[in-house]
């Protein structure tokens, strides 16, 4: 079903295989560090063994990452700009010790630079990093975003451009439906939903969808508000989320869910539910 969460990987990477196991789940993502600070962190080949045999034991099928929020690939700042890629690049060299598959990354914002101007710098940070770790195998997939400010992921067309600008087969693309619905992606119906991945596959192609980040929202439609909700408890309702777990089976799906009174059992057991047909 390949379908899980994000897990926490505290008191080492090989806790989350385990939560995997708890929760009865295949597939995870995780932050490779402190997702809160610059400073960075080297995981040794012996870490990175630990948890390739964790996954195998616990069942883990998929296991990836979010790469940092503090990561600004648009920043006019040249020292947060310098500490992004940076992160960037630390973050594909972890996820290649411990034998994750790619890392998701928030494409970054404008800034006082128009769309066409931030593409192309976030663009050619991006291929610069990639430049640099020739030969790491782990793909960036870039996230929707709410739309927010600034933000370059709002919109289908900002991150085909990037995907355009970078062209490289490391590139690929994570949905989160709460980020779609708030960006004013109406997914709530079925020819809703439709609609949106067709635009998807026109502008982007369904190949380079890698991931799914699976939220309801507590913003309504256009809100703009990055503000998750438990599946069926937000505006969006069930729809989206039946139609992606009964037509994306083979693409890996997590929730990003507060995690009091063990709410991931309860939104993974609405999720496998939606999955019967």
């Amino acid at each position: 079903m390949l379908l899980g969460s994000h897990v926490s990987i505290s008191g080492g990477y090989v806790n989350a295989a385990i939560e995997a196991a708890r929760l009865g789940i295949d597939t995870i993502q995780i932050f490779t560090k402190n997702q809160q600070s610059w400073k960075e962190k080297t995981v040794t080949e012996h870490e990175g063994k630990e948890f390739k045999a964790a996954c195998i034991k616990h069942g883990v099928k998929q296991a990836f990452s979010h790469a940092i929020y503090l990561i600004s690939l648009g920043s006019e700042n040249d020292d947060i700009a310098e500490k992004s890629m940076l992160a960037l690049a630390m973050e594909l060299e972890r996820c290649k010790t411990l034998g994750l598959t790619h890392t998701v990354l928030h494409p970054g914002a404008a800034g006082t630079l128009s769309k066409v101007e931030a593409i192309i710098r976030i663009g050619d940070r991006i291929k610069n990093v990639l430049q640099v770790l020739k030969g790491n195998p782990v793909k960036i997939l870039l996230e929707n975003t709410a739309g927010q400010g600034s933000s370059i992921g709002g919109k289908l067309e900002y991150i085909s451009d990037l995907i355009d600008h970078i062209k490289s087969k490391q590139i690929g693309l994570c949905i989160d439906t709460c980020h779609a619905f708030a960006a004013g992606y109406d997914i709530r119906d079925p020819k809703g939903i439709e609609k949106f991945f067709k635009e998807t596959d026109n502008r982007i192609g369904l190949e380079k969808l890698l991931c799914f980040h699976l939220n309801d929202s507590k913003g309504e439609l256009g809100s703009k508000l990055d503000r998750h909700a438990h599946i069926g408890e937000g505006f969006i309702g069930l729809t989206p989320f039946k139609y992606i777990m009964q037509n994306f089976p083979h693409i890996p799906k997590v929730l990003e869910l507060p995690k009091e009174n063990d709410a991931d059992k309860k939104n993974l057991q609405i999720l496998r539910d939606l999955s019967k047909k």
